[in-house]
Parts: C-alpha cells; structure tokens; sequence
C-alpha cells in the first residue's frame, strides 16, 4: 500500500505534467496523429478545390478523379512535411521567435513557414499529377501557386491547424483524467 505522502506527491507531480501545452503533440506517436488530421484535412480540401478549379466544373467524373488523387496527394504529403518542410518551418520559427514569445505567434510563424513550402511544392506536384510533364508546368505554377498559398493559409489558421488542436486538447484531457484516475486507485 503507498502512503498518503506519497499519493500526495504523485497527484502533485502529475498536475505538473498536465500543465503542459495541451494542444500540441507531446510524443511520436501523438506527433504523427496531429500530422495526419492536418494533412488529411488540407488534402482533402486542397485536392477538391484545386480539380474542380481546372475543370471549371463538379460532376460524377470530377468527384471520381478527386477520390482518386487524394491518396495519391496525401502519401506525398506525409513523405515531405515532416521529412522537408516541417524541419524547415521549426529551423524558421527558432530563428524568428523569441523564447519568450506567445504560443500563438509561434504556431502562426510555424503555419506560415508550413504554407509556404507544402503550396509551394504540392502546387508544382498537383500539376504534375493532373496533367502530366507539359510545358506549361512553370506558368501554371505562376499563376496557381499565390491563390493556393493563400486558400491555404486562411483554412490552416481558422480551421484545420484549430481541429486539430481541438483533438490534442481531447487525447490529452482524455489521458490525464486515466492517469488521475489510477492514481487515486492506488490509494485504497
């Protein structure tokens, strides 16, 4: 049986513990979870908007070839944020942020930074995916690129970066109670 001293110090540190940002990941596997609703999210809807955008049109065959790329779009997606832009976007953020700056302006630096390179290559790579090697792959980049940098931008920062820091604060709110939980458990 565990002394009353000891249960004390243990509720003690584990609030400690809980006063840890609750809407950011805080290991692996969590990581890859909060990765995988931001990126599910911004395929599905960058690849929606972007077909039907070159198409000019939605219909049955335009929803096909949109069910058909966003598997396609979001394997790329998982391969080169963490592994390219991800890495670059917190390198950015350490350079441009202070310590002491808000959790807010580090997450609008590290959306920022984020947009930037995934429009910037999913951009190139969509195009590529939609019609192929062309000569025209450079214009339509010209011309395509800003409008998605920004769409993305203002769905990244009122929609899918706060969903997904909705789940986080669920997952972790979630974890500490069983943790509470089990540790009044050990009391009696």
């Amino acid at each position: 049986m565990v002394q009353r001293n000891e249960i004390q110090n243990m509720l003690f540190e584990r609030k400690k513990k809980m006063q840890f940002e609750k809407r950011l990941p805080r290991n692996g596997k969590e990581g890859l979870l909060y990765g995988a609703i931001i990126s599910t999210l911004t395929v599905i809807f960058m690849t929606t908007l972007s077909v039907i955008l070159a198409v000019g049109e939605f219909n049955g065959d335009v929803a096909l070839t949109i069910l058909k790329m966003i598997p396609i779009m979001w394997i790329i997606v998982m391969i080169i944020e963490p592994a390219i832009f991800g890495r670059i976007a917190e390198a950015l953020v350490e350079k441009f942020t202070k310590p002491t700056d808000s959790f807010n302006s580090k997450i609008m630096f590290r959306i920022l930074f984020t947009v930037l390179g995934m429009s910037a290559a999913m951009t190139f790579i969509g195009d590529i995916a939609g019609n192929g090697f062309s000569t025209d792959i450079f214009s339509n980049w010209l011309s395509n690129w800003p409008r998605n940098f920004v769409i993305v931008l203002i769905a990244e920062s009122l929609v899918i970066q706060p969903i997904a820091r909705f789940a986080m604060v669920k997952l972790h709110e979630s974890q500490d109670k069983k943790a509470e939980v089990e540790i009044k458990a050990q009391v009696q």
